[in-house]
């Protein structure tokens, strides 16, 4: 067995708009699948996916209590971006609505390298990850 890389993570979210803008028109996924019988919007990041799921859809309420402060359903995840320019990085998520973490060096799947994380609508940690230094 190898493995490639992230193939998808699934969120409970309690707003699924505020997910779809966050992700879509704040970080730049697209939405690629719907299964509104189910409950469930997957958006493109890349090669990996991440699957939206609603809090009070069939597959949201599974999962039982929705996402809070203190009872995230993960810790976080990591985005690989390219480029990684933290000062144009910044501005582009502040003009998208979204306040940008701060800057640090962090290991991940290539080794260390720039990384800033961000919180979404639900409170999930997004690491955007740069490439390795």
């Amino acid at each position: 067995m190898k493995l490639l890389g992230l193939d998808h993570v699934v969120l409970r979210v309690r707003d699924l708009d505020a997910a779809l803008r966050f992700y879509c028109d704040g970080l730049g996924c697209t939405a690629e699948r719907r299964l509104d019988e189910l409950g469930l919007v997957q958006v493109r990041a890349g090669s990996a996916l991440i699957d939206l799921v609603p809090v009070d859809s069939p597959l949201g309420r599974a999962g039982g209590a929705p996402p809070a402060e203190e009872g995230r359903n993960l810790d976080h995840f990591a985005l690989r971006i390219e480029p990684f320019e933290a000062e144009a990085l910044s501005r582009t998520l502040r003009e998208r609505g979204i306040e940008p973490g701060e800057v640090s060096t962090r290991y991940g799947a290539e080794g260390n390298g720039p990384s800033m994380s961000l919180r979404d609508p639900d409170g999930n940690v997004v690491e955007l990850k740069g490439p390795p230094e």
